[in-house]
């Protein structure tokens, strides 16, 4: 991370008045970041070591993740989608002392009683602190239930995931990217706070999107890349779906000026992919966990295998044990909250490597369905199947011990209307549509359609994503009838 700050203050003393950062409210050139960085950080000099961050995207959470990392406090971002038992939880749980917030959020940490500074105003001393060596940040694996799990990521895993991404993704000073994913997320905080800091890029936060999608919702994102014309971003799948259906809707093209738009966090349907890549959106999919810092693998321009995350990243020893895959390298975790962590990383994803080195993700190894006739099933190959259709936002698959079946069916904004007029025998029909390449033991024939409100409350959406867990249990717990019956919920659309 030193060598990082060294990067940021040559970019400020070299060209300072170009724009580094932007949010919806205002810019701040290299030079003006940098002051405003180290004075904060200079402020925080005897905060205590465990740093909360509660603020919406923007130019604020860039001035307080680059200052505690510059005074080597341990980093816990604090998502502003949480609600208030997973928000104790987390501060509990990480032993958090001091929150730093925006102005906008400071009202809800005054509930905690911890110390707390608000972030705008502060940074403006001309002091120029002394570095401190010991940044980590902790993040939470899932926000599915109040009890995430917190990783420790504190011996310079993040500065060497920056690293070793720039190489990968040949990103450089000329790089605009777009940051439309909360901030919460460990692989955004790298791709637009970290990698732009040591390359002097600039980085532009739509705050407003980032809300959205943190709720699941993604609409205007078409809007969001047009209006700013980035040369990269990172999306999660439904992002990239959305973005494909508003483009075709509007029979338009993505920006000319796209170089790269890496997607992971879930699979990528490939008629999705192939859609993206069609509409001038260069798609390339990638693989990880927080565990081990986000990214494991991923396709690289010029070298893209479409169907696989691409190859594993320089300077990780990823291999395939029982069908598991195995990863081992400077970017494994020190061990959630508590613990360690055990080397090589048992990831608990199944998958494959080509002779290539290509690697495949076919699904969570615990996820793996066993129906009542004994036929093994990875949900997330059904899921991804289904997720081709640009109606249906999110989709889990349960069935575990039963002898079919049963999709649970999230419409997106713009499917929510033909799922409200559909008959339950039309959404079946749907099913076995997209799912024509899988066997017939893996269609799903029963199905589940829930309004995207009313996943929210019962929480089977996190960081705009589905929570398998909950949605599983959403499904087991009485939503589906029993086998054979026409089933819908009482929240469908």
């Amino acid at each position: 991370m030193r060598q990082l700050f060294e990067f940021f203050r040559g970019h400020a003393s070299q060209a300072g008045e170009l724009i580094a950062v932007s949010d919806d409210e205002s810019a701040l050139s290299r030079r003006e970041l940098f002051a405003r960085v180290v004075g904060f950080a200079s402020e925080l000099a005897l905060a205590p070591k465990t740093v909360g961050i509660l603020a919406p995207n923007g130019i604020d959470w860039v001035i307080a993740q680059l200052a505690c990392a510059f005074a080597g406090k341990t980093v816990v971002p604090l998502p502003t989608f949480f609600s208030a038992t997973q928000l104790e939880h987390v501060v509990r749980d990480a032993s958090v002392e001091f929150i730093l917030a925006s102005e906008r959020t400071a009202e809800l940490v005054g509930q905690s009683g911890l110390p707390t500074r608000t972030i705008a105003g502060g940074g403006t001393g001309t002091d120029f602190p002394e570095f401190v060596d010991g940044f980590g940040q902790i993040v939470y694996t899932s926000g599915s239930t109040g009890r995430p799990k917190g990783v420790r990521l504190q011996s310079g895993q993040i500065a060497w995931s920056a690293a070793t991404l720039i190489a990968a993704t040949q990103a450089s000073a000329n790089d605009s990217y777009l940051s439309v994913l909360p901030l919460p997320l460990l692989l955004e905080t790298i791709c637009s706070v970290f990698i732009p800091t040591a390359l002097g890029a600039h980085v532009h936060f739509d705050a407003g999107l980032a809300e959205r999608v943190g709720r699941g919702d993604a609409t205007g994102i078409a809007k969001a890349f047009d209006a700013l014309r980035p040369t990269a971003s990172v999306l999660v799948p439904q992002l990239l779906k959305q973005w494909v259906a508003e483009l075709k809707a509007a029979d338009q093209a993505a920006p000319s000026s796209l170089r790269l738009v890496a997607v992971g966090g879930a699979p990528v349907p490939t008629a999705v992919a192939n859609a993206a890549w069609s509409l001038g959106i260069p798609a390339f999919e990638g693989y990880g966990l927080s565990e081990c810092c986000s990214v494991v693998a991923v396709n690289r321009p010029g070298e893209r295998r479409p169907g696989t995350v691409g190859r594993p990243l320089s300077g990780l020893a990823v291999s395939i044990d029982d069908g598991e895959i195995v990863v081992d390298g400077p970017s494994i975790m020190d061990g959630y909250i508590g613990g360690t962590a055990s080397r090589p990383w048992r990831t608990g994803d199944l998958g494959a490597i080509d002779q290539d080195g290509f690697l495949t993700v076919h699904g969570r190894k615990d996820s793996l369905i066993v129906t009542a006739f004994g036929r093994n099933v990875s949900p997330e190959w059904i899921e991804t199947m289904l997720l081709a259709d640009p109606r249906i936002a999110f989709c889990a698959v349960a069935g575990h011990g039963v002898p079919h079946l049963t999709a649970l069916l999230i419409p997106s904004r713009q499917g929510a209307e033909w799922f409200a007029a559909a008959s339950y025998a039309e959404i079946i029909d749907l099913c076995a549509i997209l799912c024509e390449g899988a066997p017939r033991y893996a269609v799903p024939r029963a199905a589940v359609v829930i309004r995207i409100e009313d996943a929210l409350k019962h929480r089977l959406l996190s960081n705009g994503r589905p929570a398998r867990k909950a949605m599983a249990r959403f499904l087991e717990d009485g939503a589906a009838a029993p086998s054979g019956s026409a089933v819908t919920s009482s929240t469908s659309t």
